[in-house]
């Protein structure tokens, strides 16, 4: 079992917060990515997890067990950092090994340790070369191997594929999913890219100024966010916002602006009832317009002129003006927009959000 909890968690730098309240609780084998813009805490709560960070105030347990206060070593945790950190003068083996050597195993048990990590990683035949002699990738791997050979109760992965291309970093997020399927380790996992978190975590710690915002399974944060900034920060491209006014009329509710009537679906009528004269933040995200039809209904649907087409293959995205509001749009690849030109846009009523301007907490 290798559960970890932080309970009432706070870190400052002199006066300055930088983690402000964290209650996370990690199950045994649960991988749970920390995601957030830079500055947000994330890589700060991992560190003080690793021990490499003091505690300001709160509590870090593994396993019931309150490790505040042990040093790095005693943590039963391995980390694997962004630059890698393997030593230029020594071979793949030996950095490998590195770790085990100083912990005083027996060379029988290094070594198949260390045959065993670099079976799981595909790297046997460079067990000989030095760093140098690596790409990026094959680095990674061997970054990998010098934390598993530690049969840690905790992985601790620090933006491992940020300095990786976008093709190998693709490559590398599926190892690491298989990685922690055969080896079923606790693991936390920083990143800034919201593709990441969504396709690695079992669960996700969306953070922001210190502070927790959301945790939950990943399409559960997608399709629920608890408020604008998560609702923002999740998807790509990042869901449409527009400023709108909620206006009572024939018994039903109307999202309002210029270049903009929609109907709120009836479903969200209680919610926005008590909003009825006010502004609030509409949200839709782009996968959720479309090119009107016929059958569509005109009080789900808008005029918008082209300003950008992006074709991606699989999809168009549609940069558009509704009023003095811009908003993207993603259509499916036969569509033959051309810039200014003007069409009318329809939305899916069942995923539409709105958000309190003054909270920005989801309606």
């Amino acid at each position: 079992m290798a559960r970890v909890l932080m309970r009432s968690l706070n870190k400052k730098y002199d006066e300055v917060p930088a983690v402000i309240d964290v209650n996370l609780e990690i199950h045994d084998r649960e991988f749970v990515v920390l995601v957030g813009p830079s500055g947000c805490g994330k890589t700060t709560t991992l560190r003080m997890v690793a021990g490499l960070e003091s505690i300001t105030s709160g509590n870090i347990s593994i396993d019931e067990k309150i490790i505040n206060d042990l040093p790095p070593m005693d943590r039963d945790i391995a980390m694997v950092f962004q630059n890698y950190a393997l030593y230029p003068h020594m071979s793949v083996y030996d950095n490998m090994a590195f770790g085990l050597k100083m912990r005083k195993f027996d060379t029988p048990e290094i070594t198949r340790r260390v045959q065993e990590a670099a079976e799981i990683l595909g790297i046997q035949e460079l067990l000989k070369r030095k760093p140098r002699q690596l790409s990026g990738g094959q680095r990674q791997r061997v970054a990998l191997g010098r934390a598993i050979v530690r049969h840690p109760q905790v992985f601790l992965f620090d933006e491992p594929l940020s300095n990786l291309d976008a093709k190998l970093r693709v490559q590398m997020r599926v190892e690491l999913k298989k990685l922690h399927e055969r080896l079923g380790t606790t693991a936390i996992y920083v990143t800034h890219d919201q593709v990441e978190a969504m396709t690695l975590g079992d669960r996700v710690v969306v953070m922001r100024d210190g502070r927790v915002q959301q945790v939950g399974d990943p399409m559960e944060l997608y399709t629920n966010p608890a408020n604008r900034f998560v609702a923002g920060f999740l998807g790509s491209p990042a869901m449409n916002f527009a400023g709108v006014r909620i206006v009572a009329q024939n018994g039903g509710l109307w999202a309002e602006r210029e270049g903009i009537r929609i109907a709120v679906p009836k479903p969200i009528v209680p919610r926005l009832g008590a909003y009825a004269g006010k502004e609030v933040t509409f949200g839709v995200r782009p996968e959720d317009m479309r090119i009107a039809g016929a059958g569509d209904p005109q009080d789900l649907s808008f005029d918008a002129a082209v300003e950008v087409v992006e074709r991606l293959g699989s999809e168009i995205l549609l940069d558009v003006a509704v009023g003095s509001a811009t908003m993207v749009a993603a259509v499916e690849p036969t569509v033959t927009a051309k810039v200014h030109e003007k069409l009318r846009l329809a939305v899916n009523p069942e995923r539409l959000h709105f958000f309190d301007n003054a909270t920005e907490a989801a309606i």
